[in-house]
């Protein structure tokens, strides 16, 4: 990467030289922010891809019978997120601050523009976020929403509650001025999508035959492991457009970022499976896979404040968590098919802790002192973290809860039971995923 940069670099000379000689002069500022653009988009891209990873995990760890279900809704919440951020989301979120907690200005004002080309491209990689925090709640809630009501659930993230949160931390709002730290968004995207899948799963309920009479959780294996580890390795590569290009800057530090991503992820894909084959007796596949989406999450907020031994650290904790977490919140009643809530609610909360924890910015020669607490940066950027942790799972816990139970009880939010037994893929849309392939009626 680093030598990639060089050559932009060098070309951007070159450029220079040629345009000095036709009576114009690019300046060195200039061929900086032109490497910013295409960098920022190049980034944007990469992370638009995740949306095809989280449709190929969530389908591969359901049933057969949900598998278009499944797909329509990871497209429809991107296409919806697009418009409703663009629209007024991004008015909340980078507006005149109010009190530092709302952006107000720019609604219905310059929709149809954005600006120079810097607010473009900054437009374009804010809207993958946001659609990323939209899906999350996609994977908790499968085989049993109504389609409709997803539908408008992605219209209110978009529009309202991702963008307001967005804002406390990166849009210069209050939890900004107090330092609290979500370099890519462990807590802002990865958790508010955690707190809202929870609140989803909850008002929803468990899929029929997930407990027993006697309130024990049987197993509901999904219907294709293969797909499911394609999605995360497509995730595992969107991740290096996702932290790096949080940056928005073509600096070197991007290369830093991506390799103390990479290693967030190896080491939480490594303890999972060691604790799945401990506790499980097997070396779980789907344990395994949601270990390295764990790991993944938990770098996301202190990826560019870590070492490579903190970064280690940090996503062996997190494969460990992901396993333990989704057996407990199996065991008390929530029905997540995918282990969404373990991967982005749980380990989005670590991840932002570790920042207060093993912040090293002096090490790193990034800043003058570290705000770690095994740095020796002492106790109050972690007490920061968590009131911030604490700030963003009370309002999107509570949005949460208001915005299911208000569309259960107006338009409905559950399938009927004989829907759900026939699968979605057929009573939702018509259209089945594997033709002639599966049989219908099935648990």
């Amino acid at each position: 990467m680093k030598n990639l940069l060089i050559l932009l670099m060098g070309c951007g000379l070159l450029c220079s030289a040629s345009a000095a000689e036709n009576g114009s002069l690019l300046t060195a500022e200039t061929v900086q922010n032109n490497l910013n653009v295409v960098w920022t988009l190049v980034a944007g891209i990469l992370v638009f891809t995740m949306q095809a990873g989280f449709a190929l995990v969530e389908a591969g760890l359901t049933r057969a019978k949900n598998t278009s279900n499944i797909m329509m809704k990871n497209v429809m919440d991107f296409v919806i997120g697009s418009i409703c951020f663009w629209l007024i989301g991004s008015a909340f979120m980078f507006g005149e601050t109010r009190g530092g907690v709302i952006g107000t200005s720019g609604f219905f004002m310059d929709i149809f523009k954005c600006g120079d080309d810097w607010n473009w491209t900054y437009m374009f990689f804010q809207t993958m976020f946001c659609a990323t925090a939209a899906t999350i709640v996609s994977g908790a809630m499968a085989e049993r929403t109504q389609f409709r009501s997803y539908l408008i659930y992605s219209a209110v993230i978009s529009l309202f509650i991702y963008p307001i949160a967005g804002k406390w931390a990166w849009g210069g709002g209050w939890l900004a001025d107090l330092n609290f730290h979500d370099f890519a968004g462990s807590t802002v995207v990865h958790s508010v999508g955690g707190w809202l899948a929870l609140a989803g799963a909850i008002v929803l309920g468990p899929r029929l035959g997930k407990y027993g009479p006697d309130g024990k959780p049987h197993a509901i294996p999904g219907h294709n492991i293969a797909l499911a580890a394609v999605g995360v390795l497509v995730l595992w590569i969107g991740w290096f457009g996702f932290n790096p290009g949080s940056t928005v800057e073509g600096i070197g530090d991007i290369g830093r970022i991506a390799i103390i991503t990479n290693f967030g992820a190896v080491a939480g894909t490594l303890t999972a499976m060691f604790t799945a084959w401990i506790v499980l007796k097997k070396p779980d596949a789907s344990m395994t896979l949601n270990g390295a989406l764990a790991g993944l999450v938990a770098i996301t907020a202190p990826c560019d404040i870590v070492t490579p031994v903190g970064a280690l650290i940090i996503g062996a904790i997190s494969g460990v968590l992901v396993v333990f977490s989704v057996l407990f919140i199996d065991r008390i009643g929530v029905d997540d098919p995918v282990g969404a809530i373990s991967v982005h609610l749980v380990n989005g909360v670590w991840g932002t802790l570790a920042c207060g924890l093993f912040g090293a910015e002096a090490v790193l020669k990034i800043a003058d002192s570290n705000s770690g607490l095994f740095y020796g940066g002492g106790f109050h950027a972690f007490g920061i973290q968590i009131l911030g942790i604490a700030a963003y799972g009370a309002w999107a816990f509570l949005l949460g809860m208001l915005t299911f139970y208000a569309i259960k009880k107006s338009i409905g939010l559950r399938v009927t039971a004989d829907e759900e037994r026939k699968g979605l893929d057929m009573t939702e849309h018509g259209t089945d995923a594997y033709a002639g392939f599966q049989v219908f009626m099935n648990e």
